[in-house]
């Protein structure tokens, strides 16, 4: 049996469930969120490692218009982000759109109905006339290939799939990898393990957080006085806008004070120098995403912490062996290697007019305009599209603007009485190429073998600022689409 609905959303994280409210707040009901999980949250549902939180102050990793005065820390761990999220979904009435355990495996466009038929793993099928993606950018996760793994005799896991069934207490454990998750994490298994071993392919630029619990004076003033919160939110959003952004675009001062931060931080944690020397990054500051941590490098300065940076040569029957022969003895190895963005919707066929592959289209990276519609897949939206990662400060303020923009287009094409419409190849090219150009001036394009880049082109990341990007959705440029 095939259900016909206005809109299916794929995904329930913070962009399907926005995509929900505003669609309500629109007046639309005539729509379904698909989830492959049997629970809301995306990455906040699956990342429940130890020490996992967010990298942003949570004032502004929430939505504008649902503010939390609950919040109990600067800098919200997994559990109270979840909840957050599990409550907001209540107050407006998500669950009853929600189909859970519904993993979407194709999306096709018939082009004499003009509608897209959306197929699940298990057999639903929903014929709809808007198709929206909010799968995000880091949900399936990246292990990379490393000999004999099969060898060994310990536990392996990856962060995003934590095995809590083992407790580490006592434990010798490696760690693979060095970034988001792992400055988190490693903290954390420290204090339990009686030797790790952190499994470094190159630094990352640190910056302190400085992360402290609200007192309940603060919880219950921005309880009383949202205009004291809204004026916080702001700050947050200014230092990322004006302090880390300018740093990303080359802007010598800017890059200066932000490298000088992460140097302090590095100094002021670790006394040896040649660990010191080894976690200084030889990148400029943004060219890969700068971290936040108070605790990752103190960590490192113990005893029972080593870091080993001349690279995996394979698994032992009893650990890991590096490239100059060095070997560890372990019980458990945590890959923190973080998730494949590339290719975008890697798991879902989708085929466009005439029968157009997504993957066909994409195939020299992932494309489209404004990150979220591409030529030849008419009413198809993708919120956290292509070139709409952010590295310095929410990404909830893109998916807000998208999500607006998104009804908006909805809206209008009802009024205007037609039933499809997609992006002309001109305007998207255009698009396209003002962004390129103004990413290979950025960090961003500095390191090749960045997530950030795929088929020679920095497919994840925006080219400017929030600011920026919130004024060019604010009106549809109806001239760089075909309506039909």
């Amino acid at each position: 049996m095939v259900e016909r609905v206005k809109v299916v959303i794929v995904g329930s994280g913070f962009a399907g469930l926005c995509m929900g409210i505003k669609l309500q707040q629109a007046g639309y009901r005539d729509f379904v969120i698909l989830e492959k999980a049997d629970g809301l949250g995306g990455t906040w549902r699956e990342n429940t490692y130890p020490g996992a939180e967010c990298d942003v102050p949570s004032a502004l990793y929430s939505y504008s218009f649902e503010h939390n005065p609950e919040w109990e820390y600067k800098w919200s761990g997994q559990k109270q982000i979840l909840k957050y999220q599990h409550d907001t979904a209540a107050k407006h009435g998500l669950d009853k759109f929600i189909r859970f355990k519904q993993e979407v495996c194709s999306a096709v466009f018939n082009d004499d109905t003009q509608r897209w038929l959306v197929t699940t793993q298990s057999g639903h099928q929903f014929d709809t006339q808007h198709f929206v993606t909010a799968v995000g950018q880091l949900h399936k996760t990246f292990t990379p290939k490393i000999k004999a793994v099969e060898q060994f005799c310990g536990e392996v896991f990856h962060s995003a799939q934590w095995n809590h069934s083992i407790n580490l207490a006592g434990l010798n454990v490696g760690v693979i990898g060095n970034a988001a998750s792992a400055v988190q994490l490693v903290p954390e298994v420290a204090k339990a393990a009686a030797q790790l071993t952190v499994f470094q392919r190159s630094p990352n630029w640190t910056l302190p957080k400085v992360d402290r619990p609200y007192h309940k004076w603060e919880q219950r003033l921005s309880m009383n006085f949202p205009w004291v919160a809204r004026m916080y939110r702001w700050f947050i959003w200014a230092t990322g806008e004006y302090g880390i952004l300018p740093a990303i675009n080359g802007n010598r001062l800017a890059r200066w004070a932000v490298r000088k931060a992460c140097l302090k931080n590095i100094n002021d944690a670790i006394k040896d120098p040649v660990l010191r020397a080894s976690l200084i990054p030889d990148y400029p500051v943004g060219a890969k995403r700068v971290l936040f941590s108070d605790h990752y490098f103190p960590t490192l300065a113990n005893s029972h912490v080593s870091l080993d940076t001349h690279g995996i040569d394979s698994f032992t029957a009893d650990g890991i062996k590096n490239k100059v022969g060095t070997e560890y003895q372990l019980d458990v190895v945590i890959y923190a290697t973080g998730f494949e963005t590339n290719p975008f919707l890697a798991d879902i066929d989708v085929s466009g007019s005439a029968g157009l592959s997504i993957r066909d289209a994409w195939s020299k990276g992932a494309q489209a305009y404004l990150g979220m519609t591409s030529n030849g897949f008419p009413n198809m939206y993708l919120l956290y599209g292509p070139n709409t990662n952010l590295g310095h400060t929410s990404i909830i303020i893109m998916l807000e603007a998208q999500v607006n923009y998104i009804v908006e287009m909805i809206r209008s094409i009802d009024e205007k009485g037609m039933m499809a419409c997609e992006v002309k190849h001109h305007a998207e090219e255009a698009y396209n190429n003002e962004i390129q150009s103004r990413l290979r001036r950025m960090a961003f394009s500095k390191v090749a073998n960045s997530w950030y880049i795929d088929g020679g082109r920095v497919t994840n990341n925006w080219a400017g600022g929030t600011r920026e990007y919130v004024r060019r959705l604010k009106n549809i440029t109806w001239q760089d689409y075909l309506l039909r």
